[in-house]
């Protein structure tokens, strides 16, 4: 009989202990779908059972769920049930203890948990270091890692260097990564990652030595690795290394992140086209775009025709609904000057941001509407989005009277963002624009901590409003504070020098170029080109263009209208055909203007109707105004009246006063009295309020000796009360 309650009893516990196996077994199953609700529901369910009890395994799995949803309360609950029952001196029970505290920024609990556990394992180590870590507590985790008796385990190491590396300090991360190295603990991919992502310029050959170190142990067949390698590259700017790493990679080892970052680094330094070829290769490889791909990508299309494209694919791939995509999409249509296609996504967003509104007013801002803007702005207000420093700084970079700045800076004032330096910089900039300099200058010198924009945005205002010397006052002003000019910067001053041709201001300028590093900037190349010309120093232009590594069509067109200038017609005409030669660039209109100015003023009839010619026959381009001033004039110089007169009355040309003065001032040196009354008739029609043309038509009537007529046109001039303005001299007497 007892042998028989005794089997009985012995199979009793052995169907409980299997049951209880096959509900743990759920558990953990649960978990790693990530259903950690379910998993407490289950607990629950087991723990109020009356035939089948938790073991160790049951309220590990719980504790983890709780740790993984930070439901602390559940969570101390199971501690204290774990304790009563004697389950805590299981590490599998402790270590899911110290996840849940350190997942609620408990570090007291953490250090209590972990202090009562009598044999610590690389898990509870870890834990432990990485909460004090993220925590704040860097030092204190620095102590516990030093006085650990083992530290051969390479978990322990990565929560360290994560942590220094997440709290700012870089060279104890770099020392630790050295002496892991030092003592043999062989890295892994999470070391290398965290490393690798502390390394910018200053530091990039720390990071090829750890590229090494990654092809020598193998460690590029890890995505994680080959990210980490992409985006410190890009960071330190070596886009030809990243595109090295990217190549190198193995099949299948670059996911949907080494793509985003591909295309997020190449957007980043302006290869814009090769962004959206490394877009279209993503696809190709079969991976889907994410969220974080399309809004790299649409800040990349400058084209409409591409943008509609881009973000038919977003639409069509579900993310129309994403905040962020749409965000991006209203900013690309806004770049590629489509509002009307940027409002139609803004109208569509049913969850608009702070981002969502700032980026609507700035693409009505860009295009100087200012009652959309406003419009936009009351909008944004009724919906209940507070405006930030942005906002206002959209609303006044499209104010168009004073009174509409003077009312967005108290509204400002009373959201108490007046003293936001993006705030202040815009209401430089606004006063500017208004041609309120003393207000622009009284906020410029109001601002307290003064950036970069600031001391642009006063520059370019006294540019803006024909105060030279007080713009380049201002610059020399910014050269002894902290803060040194940037390309924006240099580009202004050297334009205000060229303007009053003060080769004095802008020799120094140049030399400050040379000094820092700024002489392959093409913009300030072209900028000294001209500043050089201007300032009657032609050889210098020459020598610039030269010296410079790359040209664009700027380049070319600043030394051919350098030569026009100083009435170099032939060298003119020389580059014109060497950059047609040498060069892949295409002459633009300005090019056209520049050259068959220089023929005009040189006298080279020849190859002026030559290059005139061939801007329509050859090139496509349809002459304007500056154009046929040039041809007409050029012709007239030249003393082929009748065939500026036959260019004037062709069906290709919309006759234009400034083609007028130009025939006029031809008939004037060349005696052509028939075709000079004519020209002046049209001039006394449409400028009859202008004394030049009485001038010229009496100095026509005399140059043919008919003092008498050119004596009844002064007469009329005097009965209109038309007095011609005196010629003044810049050189002072």
């Amino acid at each position: 009989m007892k042998l028989s309650y005794c089997k009985q009893a012995l199979t009793t516990l052995t169907e409980a202990a299997d049951e209880v196996l096959k509900l743990n077994q759920k558990l953990v199953k649960l978990n790693r779908s990530h259903c950690y609700v379910e998993t407490l529901q289950l607990f629950n369910q087991i723990n109020s059972s009356q035939s089948v009890r938790p073991d160790h395994y049951t309220v590990s799995a719980a504790i983890t769920a709780c740790a993984k949803l930070r439901h602390v309360v559940f969570g101390t609950q199971l501690h204290g049930n774990a304790v009563r029952s004697g389950l805590k001196a299981f590490p599998h029970v402790s270590n899911p203890l110290l996840s849940l505290y350190a997942s609620a920024g408990d570090l007291d609990d953490v250090r209590l948990v972990f202090g009562e556990t009598a044999e610590p394992d690389v898990y509870a180590w870890t834990t432990l270091l990485s909460a004090c870590a993220k925590l704040g507590e860097v030092e204190h985790a620095c102590e516990v890692f030093d006085k650990m008796p083992e530290k051969s385990n390479v978990a322990i190491w990565n929560a360290m260097i994560t942590g220094c590396a997440e709290n700012g300090m870089e060279e104890v991360a770099f020392s630790l990564f050295c002496e892991m190295r030092r003592i043999g603990v062989r890295c892994d991919n999470y070391s290398v990652a965290s490393v690798l992502s502390l390394c910018c310029l200053e530091g990039i050959g720390f990071g090829r030595q750890v590229h090494c170190l990654v092809v020598r142990t193998g460690l590029l067949r890890k995505g994680s690795v080959v990210n980490a390698l992409l985006t410190m590259y890009f960071k330190c700017g070596s886009v030809a290394e990243a595109f090295e790493v990217f190549g190198e990679a193995e099949d299948g080892v670059c996911d949907e992140i080494s793509f985003n970052v591909m295309i997020d680094g190449l957007v980043g330094v302006g290869r814009d086209e090769k962004g959206l070829i490394m877009f279209k290769g993503m696809q190709e490889a079969g991976l889907r775009p994410t969220e974080l791909t399309f809004v790299s990508v649409m800040s990349s299309c400058l084209a409409a025709s591409v943008a509609k494209h881009v973000h038919a694919q977003a639409i069509k791939l579900g993310f129309e609904a994403f905040t962020s995509v749409s965000n991006a999409a209203i900013t690309m249509y806004t770049g590629c000057g489509d509002s009307q296609a940027a409002y139609l996504v803004f109208h569509k967003l049913e969850e608009r941001d702070l981002i969502s509104w700032n980026s609507m007013i700035s693409t009505y801002a860009q295009v100087n509407d200012s009652e959309s803007v406003i419009l936009v702005y009351l909008q944004m207000q009724k919906a209940g989005e507070k405006p930030d420093e942005f906002t206002y700084g959209s609303l006044l970079a499209s104010s168009v009277c004073i009174e509409t700045v003077q009312m967005i800076q108290a509204v400002a004032h009373k959201n108490g963002l007046i003293f936001k330096i993006q705030v202040s910089n815009a209401m430089v900039s606004a006063y500017a624009k208004q041609g309120q300099m003393n207000l622009a200058y009284q906020t410029f010198q109001d601002t307290k901590y003064k950036n970069l924009i600031t001391w642009n945005a006063i520059i370019s205002g006294f540019m803006l409003n024909g105060m030279v010397k007080e713009g380049l006052e201002q610059f020399h002003e910014m050269l002894v504070s902290e803060l040194g000019p940037d390309v924006y910067t240099l580009s202004i001053v050297l334009s205000m020098c060229a303007s009053i041709t003060s080769l004095r201001d802008g020799k120094p300028v140049h030399a400050y170029i040379l000094k820092f590093g700024f002489s392959q900037q093409l913009c300030l190349g072209n900028a000294l080109i001209t500043m050089y010309a201007k300032c009657g120093v032609l050889d210098w232009s020459v020598r610039v263009f030269e010296a410079m590594n790359e040209k664009d069509i700027v380049s070319w067109n600043a030394l051919i209208s350098a030569y026009a200038q100083h009435g170099k017609g032939k060298k003119a005409v020389d580059c014109f055909e060497a950059m047609h030669d040498l060069s892949s660039i295409t002459p633009d209109q300005a090019t056209f203007t520049a050259v068959l100015s220089a023929c005009s003023h040189a006298g080279l009839v020849d190859d002026g109707t030559r290059i005139f010619n061939s801007m329509i026959s050859n090139y496509g381009f349809m002459p304007e105004v500056d154009h046929f001033s040039c041809i007409v004039d050029l012709l007239g110089r030249a003393g082929y009246l009748d065939e500026a007169e036959t260019v004037i009355n062709s069906k290709e040309i919309e006759a234009h006063p400034n083609i007028w003065w130009t025939l006029i001032s031809s008939c004037a040196a060349h005696g052509n009295l028939r075709l000079g009354r004519i020209v002046a008739g049209y001039l006394l029609e449409t400028e009859q309020n202008n004394p030049s043309v009485y001038v010229l038509l009496a100095s026509i009537y005399a140059a043919a000796g008919q003092w008498e007529e050119a004596a009844n046109v002064r007469e009329l001039m005097n009965r209109t009360g038309e007095v011609k303005t005196p010629g003044c001299s810049w050189i002072n007497s």
